[in-house]
């Protein structure tokens, strides 16, 4: 063998580790993309990231997590743009966030987290074989409407008039108020629907609440991120009021039923899991929840004077002291 060829095969057999080196795939990124702030999800991003972990997966060492907000929807085409000039591995995002990101990308994974039905909201075509790029979980919150105007009935049975708040702006507000309006004609419920979505129109529908003998606080996200104050200005009021999870109870709200969206973001952290390793969004079928959990606030009745029915305090998966 001649010198020339004897470095020739010793340089391709020391520049071949740092070739295969070089071509090794970077961290994967996972785009967050939300219409609530990050401060406004940290339950929900604690357990997505711990399950993430629990399937192998640690922030910053084996995945990168870039987040986005946009409380005012129009800004999320532009958000997951910015994401896919990133080249993220998919795109996490509650229902809005979802459909701009189904909407601009048929081959990233998509994982959403919805409280609608994602069939209808057009989000996959089947909850079961979803096919495409796109499965999730649904926590499906906006459908149990009647559940919780039946049991607001439980706790105010002679109420003449319950108010119901919503966000004009969120997506699931109007298959919401239908299930509401239903739900209140069955049951011979005179209710007074208020849509808010600024500082004025709370304090303004508030005003107006001194008419209600109870309220119903619907979804979307202007109510969570005015969650604090809600809850104070019904607590002000002496006002009975049903939720939409858990938080609103924890925060000081009287009582909640809904399934628990921590869950449903442990679930979503596991998908993202399998997808990361291989499998593909269109062959995991969308996720429904199994349980759903009535909590009561026990303080909160008393501070408001009223008496909490047996048979609710029985139904109650949690009361709070």
């Amino acid at each position: 063998m001649n010198r020339r060829k004897a470095i020739a095969i010793l340089g391709g057999v020391a520049a071949g580790p740092l070739a295969a080196r070089a071509q090794q795939p970077a961290m994967p990124v996972i785009g967050l993309l939300d219409t609530r702030a990050p401060d406004a999800m940290t339950d929900r991003l604690r357990v997505f990231r711990q399950s993430l972990k629990e399937v192998g997966f640690v922030e910053g060492q084996d995945v990168t997590i870039e987040y986005r907000s946009a409380e005012d929807q129009a800004r999320l085409p532009l958000l997951v743009a910015d994401l896919l000039r990133r080249h993220v591995a998919l795109i996490v995002g509650n229902t809005p966030a979802a459909l701009a990101a189904k909407a601009a990308t048929t081959t990233v994974p998509i994982v959403f987290a919805s409280g609608g039905d994602p069939v209808r909201d057009g989000l996959v075509a089947n909850l079961n074989r979803p096919g495409g790029n796109v499965t999730g979980v649904s926590f499906i919150s906006h459908e149990l409407a009647a559940k919780q105007l039946g049991l607001l009935r439980e706790l105010r049975p002679g109420a003449a008039h319950i108010a119901v708040l919503v966000d004009p702006k969120w997506p699931l507000t109007e298959p919401f108020i239908s299930q509401v309006r239903a739900a209140a004609s069955a049951m011979g419920q005179q209710i007074d629907v208020l849509y808010v979505s600024s500082d004025r129109e709370i304090e303004s529908a508030f005003t107006t609440l001194i008419q209600s003998s109870a309220l119903h606080i619907g979804v979307g996200v202007f109510l969570v991120s005015q969650r604090e104050r809600i809850v104070a200005l019904a607590a002000r009021h002496r006002i009975p009021a049903i939720y939409n999870s858990r938080e609103w109870v924890a925060a000081g709200g009287l009582m909640s039923y809904a399934a628990s969206s921590i869950n449903a973001y442990r679930q979503v952290g596991i998908y993202v899991g399998r997808i990361l390793k291989g499998e593909k969004p269109g062959d995991l079928p969308v996720m429904l929840p199994t349980k759903f959990e009535l909590v009561v606030n026990f303080k909160t009745a008393k501070a408001l004077g009223l008496e909490i029915p047996e048979k609710l305090l029985a139904l109650a998966d949690e009361v709070i002291e």
